[in-house]
This record gives structure tokens, sequence and C-alpha cells, in this order.
């Protein structure tokens, strides 16, 4: 079977198993939750992955690459997003080059919180692989006229604990400090929150010599017990954010 012929009947294999598992009770009530133009077929992220893990058993990373550009690009329901993700989550494609640009296509043309915060994880995969070639597109990201891209960036060393790039992560984060942006700001306070559980010195020291937002700073010193002066003081010098109708999410938004 050529490599054109593999990747159409896996991805034909998969959109045939999410419609069998589909649950249309469900499916109005995710889309108004994800606030979607794409309508849900009503199947949960956890089984989504577990069809693809099925499907895809045998599936080669090439394919696997392509397949999940080809369902990204052609889908009709939002679990078929989900599903093209899902391929990339193997580990024989994991670090891959290839994944910068489809990761990016993704993150660009997805454009919410649901898509960049999943897709992070895949660019922590190749910081581990390639962590010089992928600092510099985290770097560039940072910096990237599209908020989705510079929230990936900042959410790139999310779970990564004592491998985290101290440096790295200041410099995602220090040019969009001032970003007016609620998933940024929501972003920021996220990404030092987890870092908190490794190093809360450096979190603390960090919130402590950055102008970040209020929302930011609640959100990094959570957990750390830190005293309420803190974030007031956050208040007074920077404008609190504000999104009518942001979504949240017990992870992330």
């Amino acid at each position: 079977m050529s490599d054109s012929a593999a990747e159409a009947a896996l991805v034909r294999d998969i959109r045939a198993a999410l419609r069998k598992a589909a649950d249309p009770s469900r499916a109005a009530g995710q889309q108004a939750y994800m606030k979607s133009a794409m309508p849900f077929l009503g199947i949960r992220v956890p089984e989504v992955r577990r069809l693809v893990a099925e499907v895809a058993n045998s599936a080669g990373p090439v394919t696997r690459l392509s397949a999940a550009r080809l369902l990204w690009d052609d889908a009709t329901h939002r679990e078929e997003r989900y599903a093209a993700m899902a391929l990339l989550r193997h580990r024989g494609v994991r670090g891959e080059p290839r994944l910068v640009p489809i990761v990016e296509h993704m993150v660009r043309t997805g454009a919410w919180w649901d898509i960049t915060d999943e897709l992070a994880h895949r660019l922590g995969d190749l910081l581990d692989a390639r962590p010089d070639e992928t600092a510099v597109i985290v770097r560039a990201w940072a910096h990237d006229d599209d908020l989705w891209i510079r929230r990936i960036a900042i959410l790139s060393q999310l779970g990564r604990r004592r491998r985290v790039d101290q440096a790295l992560l200041d410099e995602a984060i220090s040019p969009n400090a001032a970003d007016s942006e609620f998933f940024i700001r929501k972003a920021i306070g996220w990404a030092l929150r987890d870092h908190a559980r490794t190093d809360p010195a450096w979190v603390r020291a960090f919130v402590a010599a950055h102008d970040l937002s209020p929302l930011s700073v609640r959100e990094a010193l959570k957990h750390l017990g830190t005293p309420q002066l803190a974030v007031d003081a956050a208040s007074a010098s920077t404008a609190a954010p504000t999104m009518t109708g942001a979504p949240t999410s017990p992870r992330s938004a």
C-alpha cells in the first residue's frame, strides 16, 4: 500500500470509529461549552484518544503525520481535530522535526485554547528531543502576532518539572507580560504555577521582578501561600483583564 493510500485508509478508519462512538445527546452541550462553530459528535476526549490508539496501532510515523494533517484539514466535527492531535501523541512521532509545521498549522487554524493547550505538550516533546532547535522556535513564537502561537510558546514547558529551561521560560513570558489578552495572561499564570511545583523560589522572584497582570500573579502564586499583598500590589500597578464570556476549564483557559 502506498503512503497516500495508507494515510487515506487510516483517516477513513478513524472517522468510522468516531461516528460509531458518537453520542448526539452530548454533542450540543459540548459545542456550546467550547463556543465552537464546528459541531461535535458527542465523544469525550479520552475516548477519542483511546479509539485513535486502537485504530492507528500499527501506523508508522510518516503515515501518522500525513493522516493527522489530512484529518485536521478535512474535519467536519471537532472530534476529528482531537483525533488528528491524538495521532501526534505516539512515541514514534514525538521529537520528529516534521511536527513543527503541523503543530503550527493546527494552532493557527484551530485558534482556540483546547487546541493550543494540547499541542503545547508536543512542543515540549520537541524540547526534550531537540532542545536547541526547538528553543529557537519557542523564542520566535513568543513574539508572533498570533496570540495562540504566543500562548503555545508560553505553555511549551508544562509538566517538564526539573527539565524546565528557566531562561527560555523567561524569554517566552517576558515579551507578553504587558499583553491585555485574557488567554495570554492566564497562560503566563499557568506556566508559572506549574513551575512553582518544582522551584517556588524562582517563581516568587520572577513575579516580584516583573510587572505582571493581577490575573497572572494570582494564578502563578495560587498554591504558594503567598500573602494577598502580592496580588494587591500587582492590581495596583496593572489594569485587571477584561474579556466578556471567556470560557474556563479545570486545567486551563
